[in-house]
């Protein structure tokens, strides 16, 4: 690579040196190389300019060398002459090195496309810049601390890294906004800082927020304002330069590159249903809240454990045999007529062999009375969702509302998406049972986590979608995703 650097350097100073005439040999050189057919943006277009001696080259082992050089020695030619820049600056040269990078190409140019310039967001693509822009910028992004927590585990981590460097218990109860919240959070996110081996004072930071107060009352907005104002009092106490706050169901529809949607998140304590348009949660159309999550369904299935005289004290134990065993029938009364025995070791603790168990666990998502709850089955809270959103009328686009998001670790139970499909379409007309798509989580409990990775390495990180302390205000009237 440094011998072609060299031959590329010495043939643009032959060229300055007005040792050729770039209008002769344009009209001499072979059809397909360099000279005759430069890259513009979006198409070859026709030019007379010489790039020297590689105007013999073929354009397409032109590119290939380009390639090769990668992107920091590509850039460095756009300096040479316009007929390099022009060659260079070809979007389908900076999209190869964006593909290369460890994220999937698909989400970045979501992201780039539909987040880049902050909330509130466009109801259309934003105008595309150059692709040897965008890389630039990108590779100029500070990143930023991630912290996804729960009510039940919190996931945390450095954006440039590929998942979470670190899980914790959270033992936060987000929906209690009284006077030791903001002392509890400042320890908690001091305890994730300091877990991480970072100082607070060095990076921005997303911060996602669970749902608490589903409601559109003016109490509920008033109870999302404390707590989210607490959440920013307590970073910017701790020297933390910048702060983005998003929903955690916001954050994972993102996961999916997606803007508006369904979000279906089984957490930890309960499942909620947050039908979101533009990314925006729609309180008025209303927040569904049904009482399986996760934390039920361990619970269930040791209780079928127990009366099988299978006594397991851990509750890890239990959600291991939960995520490698259990799934959820398509027919349930078709399925308690198979025989679905099946066995699984777990480290260190041994071997354990389910039956009707497998899948009875799940089913209590769409049958809550099976283990004693009185509560809608996900699948009716869903479906009255989407018939909210339908009779809304919030967009001239219908379609917004029919695609169905998962999130969480729950979610991701085998058949658990063609399941929700078929009963959705059951208990849907036609005319709005159409075209619903149901889409399996994308990172599992972590989709959150990566909706904020998308963020922090967006071009324009963090100006669009981070407060400085200096710009927030307590009871501020500015907009925050919720």
């Amino acid at each position: 690579m440094a011998y072609v650097l060299k031959l590329i350097l010495e043939s643009a100073s032959r060229l300055n040196s007005g040792n050729s005439s770039s209008s002769s040999s344009s009209s001499s050189n072979l059809n397909g190389s360099v000279s005759s057919h430069v890259y513009d943006s979006d198409q070859i277009i026709v030019c007379s300019s010489s790039t020297g001696e590689f105007d013999r080259i073929p354009l397409d082992i032109f590119m290939q060398i380009l390639k090769l050089l990668g992107p920091k020695e590509a850039a460095k030619l756009t300096v040479i002459c316009k007929s390099w820049k022009l060659i260079v600056s070809h979007n389908m040269l900076w999209i190869y090195f964006l593909q290369n990078q460890l994220d999937p190409w698909d989400s970045k140019f979501f992201a780039e496309t539909s987040l880049r310039s902050g909330y509130p967001l466009r109801t259309c693509p934003s105008q595309m810049q150059s692709f040897m822009q965008i890389y630039g910028q990108r590779a100029r992004v500070p990143g930023a601390i991630i912290i996804d927590g729960g009510s039940g585990y919190c996931k945390f981590g450095w954006s440039k890294y590929d998942s979470p460097s670190g899980r914790a218990a959270t033992f936060l109860e987000f929906g209690n906004i009284e006077s030791p919240m903001y002392s509890r959070l400042r320890h908690f996110y001091a305890t994730i800082y300091s877990r991480m081996q970072v100082k607070s004072s060095t990076q921005p930071t997303i911060v996602s927020i669970p749902i608490t107060q589903y409601g559109d009352t003016q109490y509920d907005k008033t109870t999302r304002r404390k707590l989210k104002d607490t959440i920013y009092s307590a970073m910017f106490d701790m020297n933390v330069p910048s702060i983005c706050a998003v929903s955690q169901a916001t954050l994972a529809l993102f996961a999916a590159r997606k803007t508006s949607g369904i979000l279906v998140n089984v957490g930890f304590n309960q499942t909620s249903v947050v039908p979101i348009l533009h990314g925006k949660i729609m309180y008025k159309v209303g927040v569904k809240v049904v009482a399986p999550g996760a934390l039920k369904l361990i619970g269930y299935l040791r209780e079928q454990m127990q009366q099988r005289n299978q006594n397991i004290s851990s509750i890890y134990t239990v959600r291991t045999l939960k995520e490698n065993l259990c799934y959820v029938a398509y027919d349930y009364e078709a399925e308690l007529r198979k025989d679905t025995e099946a066995s699984y070791e777990v480290p260190v603790v041994g071997w354990f062999t389910l039956n009707k168990e497998r899948f009875r666990t799940g089913e209590i998502l769409f049958q809550p009375l099976i283990a004693g709850l009185n509560s809608k089955g996900l699948h009716q809270a869903v479906a009255l969702c989407i018939e909210q959103c339908h009779a809304a009328g919030l967009s001239p686009d219908d379609s917004w509302f029919k695609t169905i998001v998962l999130a969480g670790g729950t979610a991701c139970l085998p058949g658990l998406v063609e399941r929700l499909d078929k009963e959705l379409h059951l208990l849907l007309p036609p005319s709005i049972s159409n075209g619903i798509r149901v889409i399996p989580p994308p990172y599992g409990a972590d989709s959150a986590w990566y909706g904020a990775k998308l963020l922090s390495n967006l071009s324009t990180f963090p100006s669009s979608w981070c407060i400085n302390k200096k710009d927030f205000r307590p009871k501020s009237r500015r907009n925050f995703l919720w």
